[in-house]
């Protein structure tokens, strides 16, 4: 019996929805790293029950690590993003977490830039707080251990591909690791044979180098980013897809149509992509990651469902450099190419910012 309810919202569902095709579904991805992120660090000694954990969000990362610090006794501190909606902001009150909410901008670039301002200033303000750094901190890995053995399991001895959005970096980079980690250990015939990693980019994204290129619609932001993230380790990556909010929600309405999973914008992105790479290659099983339940886009993609292509008029351009990327969906292989694109320098911690550590 579960002791809170974090941890079953933070269990996933695996569903075959084909013979090939296998959908891990979240009602929300990110409980499961911010649980545990925050148990490993008290655990460490680095926080104490009581302390102030500081992050930044645009939406589903406050309410897990809400959900989080409500469970093992911590006080939350969110600078929000303009895209916070009035559901969320209401679950968080009631939570008892802190939020600042950032003024509506046109702009998700000058929104993200005015968050991580903000997130230094508190920190100035109040140096006892502990900034989570969900996109710089690999602790953020370490909830997705047992995802992996789960996957592992399930999936027998099936070469598996692995698609999911990039966003931070720690689910996709996660799963393969110790996917991958589990490959080169096993002396039995159990688990999968080889795993490869295909990530979704929106448009607009620096991650991979897309920054050049601008969605007439918006940005998915959950997965992709107008700054450079720690957590993604670009080696990982075999294959990557950059899939615009047009296709993605094409994605999305017939996810639901074909197989009832009512999911958010990313998971449409992604399912687009599974199906993709499954059709390239029939000897593989496919498993794609759908990060959050379909509710906060009824308004902005669902309601439009009759506007969505047709996936069967939807196929990839293929490109061999980001510079003849094009909408409304782009294909680029990565092989698991280590260095980050010349637009992306690697974060630094702040000047007078460092973790504490407890005696």
């Amino acid at each position: 019996m579960d002791q809170h309810v974090s941890e079953s919202i933070g269990r996933p569902d695996l569903i075959r929805l084909d013979d090939r095709l296998v959908c891990l579904r979240f009602e929300t991805m990110k409980v499961v790293s911010a649980l545990a992120a925050v148990r490993h660090l008290l655990d460490t000694g680095v926080v104490r029950r009581g302390d102030t954990l500081l992050d930044s969000s645009s939406g589903i990362y406050a309410y897990a690590l809400a959900l989080a610090c409500h469970r093992h006794g911590m006080r939350c501190h969110i600078v929000g993003s303009a895209t916070v909606d009035r559901t969320l902001r209401t679950q968080l009150q009631i939570l008892g977490a802190t939020l600042e909410q950032m003024q509506p901008s046109d702009d998700l670039k000058l929104d993200q830039k005015r968050r991580v301002e903000r997130i230094h200033e508190v920190l100035v303000e109040h140096p006892e707080y502990h900034w989570m750094r969900q996109y710089h901190d690999d602790i953020h890995y370490l909830g997705y251990r047992q995802i992996a053995d789960r996957i592992r399991q399930a999936t027998a001895a099936q070469p598996l591909t692995v698609v999911g959005g990039v966003g931070s970096g720690a689910s996709t980079g996660a799963l393969a690791r110790y996917l991958r980690e589990d490959l080169e250990h096993s002396t039995a015939s159990t688990g999968p044979a080889d795993i490869e990693l295909v990530g979704v980019q929106p448009f607009g994204s620096v991650t991979f180098g897309s920054e050049h290129v601008s969605d007439p619609e918006i940005i998915i932001a959950g997965i992709g980013s107008s700054i450079p993230f720690g957590n993604v380790s670009h080696g990982m990556y075999d294959t990557l897809h950059w899939i615009s909010f047009a296709a993605a929600l094409a994605g999305s309405v017939d996810l639901l149509r074909r197989h009832a999973v009512f999911a958010g914008l990313s998971t449409g992105a992604g399912y687009l992509a599974a199906l993709n790479e499954r059709e390239r290659s029939p000897q593989r099983t496919v498993l794609f990651i759908a990060p959050d339940t379909g509710h906060r886009y009824i308004d902005t993609v669902y309601a439009r469902y009759r506007e969505a292509a047709r996936l069967a008029d939807l196929a990839p351009h293929e490109v061999c450099d980001q510079r003849h990327l094009a909408l409304p969906w782009s294909r680029m292989q990565w092989n698991r190419t280590d260095a980050a694109p010349p637009s992306v320098t690697r974060p630094r911690r702040p000047p007078g910012h460092r973790h504490r550590s407890r005696a």
